[in-house]
């Protein structure tokens, strides 16, 4: 019977395997394997086995390093906005309780908008001389003319004003998340602290925040990595620019690969993304989670 059972359970698993291994396991080895190679952008052209060139040539280029700093910062802006504010919300649905559903599900709309729409909306928004941002600011007396502040032009703040449309259309999934994490806070436990007098930052801090460190941890695990290959909202508000301000890793590999016809060099790019990421992730897990630990 057990036989049986088992057979019957890798019928059902069998599927999927080979889903995952036809359109994710071999891609991703076939990708990264091309990062040894110097590779002809025309299809069926020669391959040539080059070892470590194109890693070498990636870390020594200066678009490449630019890019990395540039991602690290924009995700950083990203998910630390996003934190904060997603958090705030939670806590307030939180103390309204089933009073919030209305709130709750107005507030997960841009949830459903794509990513492009967001980013085409924003430019709208934000975009010089006429963007209707500015305008708002003009007619409230904060802007003297609706030029004063360049939001996509002007390289200072363009990483900045393309993570806008981003904090916008994510931070409900963070608060969704820590909303639900809230609701698995023991009440007794609150309301023991509340006796004895704990104000609330202490009772934040202190008690609701540890308590959520792996509710925490998955939230900005999945947004950081999802914030880090940022692309199309960035493409269609700035396109990298200007003067490649808001050019970032996502953009850079694309460039490489399409505009300069270079596959073996955005493999290698791509993989150091990708081994990035994962090292940030499993930081992220064992510093904010835990695992093992007391609070985990």
């Amino acid at each position: 019977m057990r036989l049986t059972d088992r057979r019957f359970a890798l019928l059902l698993i069998a599927p999927a395997a080979l889903f995952l291994t036809a359109f994710v396991a071999w891609p991703l080895l076939r990708f990264v394997s091309n990062a040894f190679y110097e590779i002809s952008p025309i299809a069926g052209g020669p391959r040539t086995f080059v070892g470590f060139e194109n890693f070498a040539t990636a870390f020594a280029s200066t678009a490449f390093q630019g890019a990395a700093l540039r991602t690290i910062v924009y995700t950083l802006i990203v998910v630390a906005l996003e934190f904060a504010f997603g958090l705030a919300v939670a806590l307030v649905f939180a103390a309204l309780g089933s009073r919030s559903a209305v709130f709750r599900t107005v507030f997960m709309y841009p949830l459903m908008v794509a990513p492009v729409v967001a980013g085409l909306l924003w430019r709208f928004l934000l975009i010089d001389n006429f963007g209707i941002l500015n305008e708002l600011l003009r007619r409230v007396g904060l802007l003297n003319s609706t030029d004063q502040i360049a939001w996509l032009s002007n390289p200072d703040i363009a990483l900045f004003s393309v993570a806008l449309p981003d904090i916008w259309l994510t931070t409900s999934f963070i608060t969704l998340v820590l909303f639900a994490g809230l609701q698995n806070v023991p009440g007794d436990v609150i309301e023991a602290a509340r006796i004895d007098g704990v104000r609330f930052p202490t009772l934040l801090f202190r008690i609701i925040l540890p308590l959520l460190r792996p509710v925490i941890a998955v939230a900005l695990i999945v947004r950081g990595i999802d914030a880090a290959r940022a692309f199309d909202i960035i493409l269609i508000q700035t396109n990298g620019g200007p003067q490649d301000s808001t050019t970032t890793l996502s953009l850079l590999i694309y460039r490489t690969m399409t505009r300069n016809g270079d596959p073996g060099l955005a493999s290698a790019m791509g993989t150091v993304y990708l081994i990035g990421m994962l090292v940030v992730a499993a930081v992220a897990i064992f510093a904010i989670w835990r695992p093992g630990g007391d609070q985990a």
